[in-house]
């Protein structure tokens, strides 16, 4: 969880806020077929349903208030992987500032598979 100050008070934005608005943005962007989980058991990748994208992203708190954030995705075929993620990293970063008004450092999305079909 992360406190932000503000003049009032306090505000205490849970792990499960970042990460739902992380989903959400990435998945929104062209290119992408969803979240993507790596299972321990088999080693396989899996591709997330929507109510359980969160599962693809993981948030670490940094010493200075802000937040890195990495994502694991699944990419359509035959789209640039450089410009999705270029376009994820945008995106992600100013969903989670506009929402939450958390700092975001970096922003490192893992492309885990490519959806062929």
């Amino acid at each position: 969880m992360i406190k932000v100050p503000t003049e009032r008070g306090e505000i205490t934005i849970s792990n499960a806020v970042l990460t739902t608005i992380t989903g959400a943005a990435a998945t929104n962007c062209f290119g992408v077929k969803g979240m993507a989980y790596r299972s321990v058991s088999d080693g396989l990748v899996h591709l997330l349903q929507p109510q359980s994208m969160s599962k693809g992203v993981k948030v670490f708190y940094n010493d200075d208030n802000t937040v890195t954030i990495e994502l694991h995705i699944v990419v359509e075929n035959g789209v640039n992987i450089t410009t999705v993620c270029r376009s994820i990293m945008k995106e992600v970063k100013y969903m989670v500032s506009q929402n939450t008004g958390v700092e975001v450092r970096d922003v490192n999305v893992c492309v885990d598979s490519v959806n062929i079909g």
